[in-house]
């Protein structure tokens, strides 16, 4: 049975970086191992490079990879799993930004090779909660609504989101299960 531990687990924050009482950085506190994608610059968040910044972690891992992807951070963890992402083995894509306000829907369309859980707010000023269950369902990803959690960033009050860690360890076992669904739908869960 596959843990925590059969994985890399790679931390993928989004626009201005996660500040130290976002849940991804206490994540990272609390899980020592985990490693952070680090960009060059936070404040421009163009595409092609954070998405080139994740690639070239994802070649130098040993081990299969988890993604935690926050905002920005799902569109580039999704654009990479489209483009062919070395050894990623599943994603937790919390409160994906909208690809429109990027201008890059054309470049995160299409269904992800690997197991995903997109986890929604119902007043993300980032992307509308229905928007992030129409991006799940072309993602072919399981769809999680969260409830009232703003941007589920560190405003959101979180502390260690004990809910997000018990969707991590439904990823860890999703990604460890051989993919029979290729060439259908998902089905959309709900919390």
């Amino acid at each position: 049975m596959a843990t925590l531990s059969s994985f890399r687990v790679l931390v993928v924050p989004g626009l201005y970086n996660s500040s130290p009482q976002h849940w991804q950085s206490r994540w990272q506190r609390l899980y020592p191992n985990f490693e952070r994608v680090e960009q060059e610059r936070w404040d421009a968040p163009v595409l092609d490079v954070w998405s080139g910044r994740l690639q070239e972690q994802l070649r130098r891992s040993e081990q299969p990879v988890l993604a935690i992807a926050h905002s920005f951070g799902c569109l580039t963890t999704i654009h990479s799993a489209l483009n062919d992402a070395p050894n990623l083995a599943g994603a937790l894509l919390v409160a994906p930004a909208d690809p429109d306000k990027f201008d890059v829907s054309a470049a995160v369309h299409g269904r992800l090779p690997v197991p995903a859980i997109v986890v929604g707010s119902l007043n993300d000023p980032w992307m509308e909660s229905g928007r992030s269950r129409h991006w799940a369902k072309i993602w072919g990803a399981e769809f999680i609504d969260a409830g009232a959690l703003g941007h589920i960033n560190a405003e959101s009050n979180l502390g260690d989101w004990l809910y997000g860690q018990s969707l991590l360890q439904r990823l860890v076992a999703l990604s460890a299960e051989p993919r029979r669904d290729a060439g259908r739908a998902l089905p959309i869960a709900t919390r």
